[in-house]
């Protein structure tokens, strides 16, 4: 830093002079603690080279020594400073102010500056001063006001009374101040004079833009021109005449805008005035001024706010528009107003850090003939989000150079030595543009304020990178310096920058060995003087310093190794490349280890040395073969074994070491061995790819050959049988008889007789094939046996009738494995004398196919049936007697009981209604034969109670034969025998007629005329007995042998007769009935027990299966 008392005592009177005279805008010098400011003015468009001041003067300093120099830091864009003198100056670029981004939305008289940065360099830069200054561009008369549109169209309604006020678009000028817009003229129509404000209007009448004289003014309208209270001249078109739109319908007019600046710029536009119908009512904003605040980087089509106004009048004359009125280029690109609603939104983003206010003016017109408006003013804030990271340029400081992002420092320098000037900016205001900026990382370097003012902004800040600790070029030769800059927003935004500082070497390092102890490989059989190894030492210094020389040393006593010879003379090395080379042939069986010291010296002065230990091991040549433990390897392995599973495992060795000794084991075979078998190169354990089946192959044979990995490769040999054990996998096989044969057996063969023998084997063997023979179905009645050993089936019962027919044994066979494995069989035997029907066998034998095995097939199943159809014969043949004694009973008991109360038998004399013959007693009685029943019964016509019985009589003759009509003579002498039957059912032991009465004709006992009713059937007898007429006994042979008849009998030949037998008796007594009642009692008792146990018993067989 300078010191004013380092200058001469006039010279410091002076300067304080000065500074008391200069006013503070020209320049500012304060004590060396406090912020140095400069300030300068510059108009805009100046020429290359134009001295701006002299900083030097400016800030007391005295120049022309050569021990203080300046640097211009910053603002070297358009600035540029003479080093020895400090006399600042413009470079060849134009500076346009209205192109300086930051002077881009000043339209007041805020100044528009460029700042720069100047540094003070004491002597050898032992000190460095940073000042600021700022030059403030000023503006000139460069640009012309325009319009927005080189014709601008105006409608009136007719009838508007004079002093009707319009308002006229504005004209924007990019200039401010006296070169900004200052009057507005509006000339005649063509053709016509012109009229013009040409005096400044006083402000109650709205006036304030100014105007020319003019020799001839409109007739029709006037231009006033007014302040606005943001400062704007606002022109505006008066009605000073009568408008009628019939006479005519526009107005073209010339509006001239022109700027006060020196000399002025000016520019017109053609006024197209349109002539409409009456529209009385102008459209009223709600309020004349809107504000808003606006996020940046708001999204397209985000609302803003929504502008209102109101029109009283109806139909189109009350339909408003909006549209821009005085309004900049910026706002008409980034804003979008609607039409209709009034509603202000974003159409492009915008960016606070380039617009951060828009101020504008809408009109709302309404559409009537001609149309009305209304003007508001729109401010629109630009709200600021943390959208820029921070920005860090780091450039040089004094004479340490930094080029392409590398500063270069000596390694000697002293701590807190400043290597770089760090500046960190924000783009963004407020909290979000507060910059927060540090050095990460573990390294020698930290970040410095390097100034101290308060007036500093938060966004903008310097810092100098100092130097925090000693440096050293053989720690680290360079660092790369990492400077990170965090804002303050919320989330907030980072960035950073790097600095590779490098840093200058000193000598002051030994070379170094990477290793104390080195140890290498050396093959065997080598030739002299081949190269062992290159052995090289690293010294962090650089030049002749880093330049290292070899030489062997042998090992100190206290470190050689006791256990290896001495190797002098056997081993030389390069002083230059440190190559180590042997000079005699190696060999590992004789030693296998040597041991040496290797020093490396630098070329410095005093020279330093480093050394190392070097233990040379001798590394095997492949001269062993392996050797495998057996000539032949034997394994026993079960079948069935699971794929991949081990089977054994052999044992090989190699007597070399490393490489030499690392054996590859491999199947060799010619046939499937190879593909079966597989070897585990590690182990040497050999596994199976398949499952074992010792039914399909019992053994393996097979070579296992042994590789070790030496060049050329030794190998070896071995043999390797595998026996094949039997598990009991398969389960045995009948191959006869065959489950759908049968074989025939005789009812009459004897026990003891083979029937049949089953066969059977079983692949796999020993216990595992010995077979066993059993019974396990189909054998009921016990009639056959199997002997277990040689499956030869035997009949061991004897044969019944109920055993004809078909038996299906079922068989059993196990073998005496464990676990065991069973095969059943079926073996079918027909009993029977012979093989009369084979198809009615082969179907049995087929359907005994089909039927369960826990069902049995023995013998004759129709048997057990017809015993069971026996049974139920038999019951009902009982139960039809029961009910014939039971009827047979009821009725003698009636019988009885009727009969008990009349008193004799047949009265003589009596007449019968019909006629009827009365037999004389028989002669010849023939006892041996009885009558034979009739199968049929048919009830006498007539009165039941009349007639005890109807009998009908046939007559045979005697050779048996049936008479054939009643013209057939009957020999007299042949007694014929005469069967009768109960026609109404009565009892079998009807009384006997043929006792009581005898026939005297010589004829059979009764001859029909073929006219009788009944000829071609049996003869009929029929006699009325009284009621009280009772027979008893059984009935007897009807005598027809009577030599005569009786006069009845013999008169009446023509007529058909009946014969009647009836026999007088006496009634049934009365202990008699007593008698058969109890009887009928018992037996009706003894029927109904014997009708339960015939009906249970069908049931039951009914039932039984």
């Amino acid at each position: 830093m300078w010191r004013l008392r380092r200058l001469p005592a006039l010279v410091r009177c002076f300067a304080c002079w000065l500074l008391l005279l200069l006013p503070p805008p020209l320049g500012l010098v304060v004590p060396a603690s406090a912020k140095q400011v400069l300030r300068y003015r510059l108009a805009e468009e100046g020429p290359a080279d134009i001295r701006i001041g002299n900083v030097a003067s400016d800030l007391g300093i005295v120049t022309g020594s050569g021990e203080v120099t300046f640097s211009l830091e910053s603002g070297a864009d358009y600035l540029k400073i003479d080093n020895m003198t400090g006399e600042l100056s413009t470079t060849e670029r134009r500076i346009d102010r209205e192109k300086l981004p930051q002077c881009q939305m000043i339209f007041d008289e805020n100044e528009c500056f460029l700042d720069f940065e100047v540094s003070v360099i004491g002597p050898s830069q032992s000190w460095v001063d940073l000042f600021e200054g700022r030059v403030v561009i000023l503006d000139i008369n460069d640009n012309t006001p325009t319009f927005p549109s080189p014709v601008l169209t105006l409608t009136v309604e007719e009838n508007r009374p004079v002093g009707t006020l319009y308002l006229l678009p504005t004209a924007t000028d990019r200039d401010f101040g006296r070169n900004g817009i200052e009057r507005y003229e509006l000339l005649q129509e063509p053709g016509g004079s012109r009229s013009s404000s040409d005096k400044r209007r006083p402000e109650a009448e709205g006036g304030g833009g100014g105007g020319g004289s003019s020799t001839a003014r409109s007739t029709v309208f006037e231009l006033q021109v007014a302040d606005t209270p943001d400062g704007e001249k606002q022109p505006q078109l008066i009605v000073k005449g009568p408008l009628d739109r019939e006479q005519r319908d526009a107005y073209e007019l010339s509006l001239r805008v022109r700027d006060g600046g020196d000399p002025a710029r000016s520019s017109q536009a053609l006024l197209r005035v349109l002539i409409t119908d009456v529209n009385d009512n102008s459209p009223r904003f709600e309020k004349s001024v809107y504000e808003a605040d606006l996020a940046e980087n708001s999204s397209p089509g985000t609302p803003i706010l929504q502008l209102r106004a109101a029109d009283a009048d109806a139909g189109v004359n009350g339909q408003l528009e909006y549209v821009f009125g005085a309004a900049t280029e910026s706002v008409r690109r980034l804003l979008r107003l609607d039409e209709a609603s009034g509603w202000l939104s974003v159409l492009h983003r915008i960016d606070r850090e380039e617009v951060n206010q828009l101020r504008f003016s809408v009109m709302a017109r309404d559409r009537g003939q001609p149309p009305k408006s209304d003007k508001a003013t729109v401010v629109l804030n630009i709200r600021d989000e943390n959208d820029n990271v921070p920005a860090i340029d780091i450039r040089k400081i004094g004479r340490i150079p930094l080029r392409d992002g590398v500063a270069t420092v000596g390694e000697d320098v002293l701590v807190d030595t400043p290597v770089a000037l760090v500046q960190v900016s924000d783009r963004d205001q407020g909290e979000n543009g507060v910059v927060t900026c540090t050095v990460v990382g573990d390294v020698p370097f930290q970040l410095k304020p390097a100034s101290e003012g308060e007036g500093e902004p938060q966004n903008k800040r310097k810092y100098f990178l100092h130097t925090s600790a000693p440096l050293d070029y053989e720690a680290a030769r360079d660092y790369n310096v990492v400077i990170v800059a965090v804002d303050s927003g919320s989330p907030s935004l980072s960035s950073n920058n790097s600095l590779l500082v490098r840093v200058a070497d000193a000598n002051d390092n030994p070379p170094v060995f990477g290793q104390a102890l080195l140890e290498l490989s050396f093959p065997e059989n080598n030739a002299p003087g081949e190269r062992v190894a290159t052995i090289l030492a690293s010294d962090a210094d650089s030049g002749k310093n880093a330049e290292i020389a070899y030489s062997l040393e042998p090992l100190p006593p206290s470190s050689s190794s006791s256990s290896l010879p001495s190797e002098a003379g056997l081993f030389t090395i390069d002083p230059d490349s440190g190559e180590v080379r042997v000079q005699a042939v190696l060999d590992r069986e004789q030693r296998d280890a040597y041991e040496f010291q290797v020093t490396a010296r630098d070329k410095g002065t005093p020279s330093l040395q480093g050394s190392t230990r070097v233990l040379l091991r001798v590394a095997d040549r492949n001269d062993n073969e392996p050797r495998f433990m057996q000539d032949v390897f034997t394994f026993y392995v079960k079948e069935n074994l699971q794929p991949n599973s081990p089977v054994g495992m052999v044992t090989v060795m190699d007597a070399d070491k490393g490489r030499n000794a690392q054996l590859s084991l491999s199947i060799q075979g010619e046939g499937s061995e190879a593909g079966i078998f597989s070897i585990e190169n590690d182990t040497g354990t050999i596994f199976s790819a398949v499952s074992f089946d010792r039914e399909v192959q019992t053994s393996y044979t097979f070579a296992v050959k042994a590789v070790d990995g030496g060049e050329p490769a030794r190998s070896a040999t071995a043999t390797v049988s595998l026996f094949v054990m039997d598990e009991n996998d398969n389960a045995p096989v009948v191959t006869a008889p065959a489950n759908g044969s049968y074989t025939v057996l005789p009812p009459s063969s004897l026990p003891r007789v083979a029937v049949a023998t089953v066969r059977a084997r079983d692949a796999d063997a020993g216990p595992n094939a010995e077979l066993s023979f059993s019974l396990v179905g189909g054998n009921p009645f016990r009639l056959f046996e199997i002997d277990s050993s040689t499956g030869v089936v035997s009949l061991v019962g004897q044969l019944a009738p109920k055993h004809y027919g078909l038996h299906r044994l079922v068989v059993q066979v196990n073998d005496s494995g464990a676990p065991g494995q069973a095969t059943t069989a079926l073996l079918h035997v027909f009993v029977n004398e012979s093989l009369a029907n084979a198809t009615l066998v082969e179907s049995q034998v087929a359907r005994s196919l089909h039927t369960p095995l826990g069902q049995d097939i023995a013998g004759d199943p129709s048997y057990e049936l017809g015993k069971q159809r026996l049974s139920i014969a038999v019951g009902v043949v009982a139960g039809v007697v029961t009910v014939a004694l039971l009827l047979l009973g009821v009725g003698l008991a009636r019988y009885c009981r009727a009969k008990a109360h009349q008193r004799g038998g047949y009265e003589a004399g009596k007449k019968d209604h019909e006629d009827f013959f009365a037999p004389a007693p028989l002669h010849h009685h023939d006892k041996a034969k009885k009558p034979k029943k009739d199968k049929k019964g048919k009830k006498a016509p007539g009165k039941q109670p009349l007639y005890s019985s109807i009998v009908t009589v046939e007559a045979s003759k005697p050779n048996g034969q049936r008479y054939d009509g009643v013209h057939e003579k009957l020999a007299g002498d042949s007694p014929a025998l005469s069967r009768y039957r109960a026609v109404n059912g009565g009892p079998g032991g009807s009384p006997d007629l043929a006792r009581h009465y005898k026939s005297s004709s010589p004829l059979p006992t009764v001859q029909l005329h073929p006219q009788s009713p009944t000829a071609g059937k049996k003869h009929q007898a029929v006699q009325e007995l009284p009621p009280a007429n009772t027979f008893v006994g059984a009935g007897d042979n009807i005598s027809i042998g009577s030599d005569h008849c009786s006069e009845y009998s013999c008169q009446a030949s023509s007529k058909y007769s009946k014969q009647l037998a009836s026999h007088p008796k006496r009634g049934c007594p009365g202990k008699e009935i007593w008698i058969v009642q109890n009887l009928a009692t018992v037996i009706i008792i003894i029927l109904i027990i014997l009708t339960v146990s015939v009906s249970i018993s069908i049931i039951i067989h009914i039932t039984t299966p």
